[in-house]
């Protein structure tokens, strides 16, 4: 599993029946919801609310680069 692929908050399969072997949000969507309720705030300094959503998944990403550094 890559580091985009972690989960945020993994759920044992055991209590989704068997559907596979965990569900929940990823770290990487985590830290891009995290880094957009931060940027909401400067909302007006993004063109569009998709511009706001592509930067957010660059700070996750950044901050997914980051995490694994020593």
């Amino acid at each position: 599993m890559s580091n985009k692929d972690t989960f945020a908050f993994p759920t044992p399969a055991s209590e989704y029946a068997g559907h596979g072997t965990a569900f929940g949000m990823t770290l990487r969507d985590y830290f891009a919801a995290k880094a957009m309720q931060a940027s909401r705030s400067r909302q007006s300094q993004y063109a569009s609310w998709d511009d706001l959503a592509q930067d957010s998944y660059e700070i996750a990403d950044a901050m997914l680069a980051a995490r694994v550094k020593p």
